[in-house]
């Protein structure tokens, strides 16, 4: 199998002194396990759903040529950086149009690939998390309509005190190994991730 994770600094797993990141710690529980996985970390920090829109074909392309097609897997993970702030107090991409990126990115991938969608993570700071909620809600409704698999964390992260911990440490958006290693486990739970793993067998 051959895995490309596309998003923002939560899936590049920003903060993390081990450098995993929860998609690192989840690849490699998969080839523990025994699966043959070669994971592609596409994350990239302050990436909107904007950004993700325009480059995530070609990078997928250039790791998954046709010959390889039959081995390939989509994950998406965005939209956090949508709801940020921008230098007027706004999102800096409004709620409406990051749901349109949002459909007409997993519109193309589903075609692609088997492909999977999780949820934007807060970033502790209001009204961005408002939104942030807001956007995920919107992102779970989308992906219910077109049949993606969706797993929102917004209610997971906010609660999760080992990632409140790591971020009070650190730069107050980003966890540390502790907070990644939990939202890794609670994906590796998500029975929708390993369907999606065993999709390619």
């Amino acid at each position: 199998m051959r895995a490309c994770f596309f998003g923002d600094s939560f899936i590049n797993g920003t903060g993390d002194d081990e450098a995993l990141g929860w998609v690192g710690r989840v690849a490699a529980r998969a080839r523990r396990e025994g699966r043959d996985l070669t994971a592609y970390n596409l994350g990239i920090r302050r990436d909107t759903s904007a950004d993700i829109a325009g480059r995530w074909r070609g990078e997928a392309e250039r790791r998954l040529p046709p010959a390889y097609r039959h081995e390939a897997l989509l994950a998406f993970s965005f939209g956090a950086n949508d709801c940020a702030d921008d230098e007027r107090g706004g999102p800096r991409v409004p709620t409406k149009r990051a749901i349109a990126n949002t459909e007409l990115i997993l519109g193309e991938a589903s075609s692609f690939a088997p492909t999977v969608m999780i949820g934007p993570a807060p970033l502790q700071f209001e009204p961005a998390d408002r939104r942030a909620r807001a956007l995920s809600e919107a992102q779970a409704e989308l992906c219910g309509r077109i049949g993606v698999p969706y797993l929102a964390i917004f209610d997971f992260v906010a609660s999760c005190d080992a990632w409140r911990r790591d971020t009070s440490r650190g730069d107050g958006v980003h966890p540390n190994k502790a907070g990644y290693d939990a939202l890794a486990g609670f994906v590796w739970r998500w029975p929708a991730f390993q369907a999606w793993l065993d999709s390619r067998k």
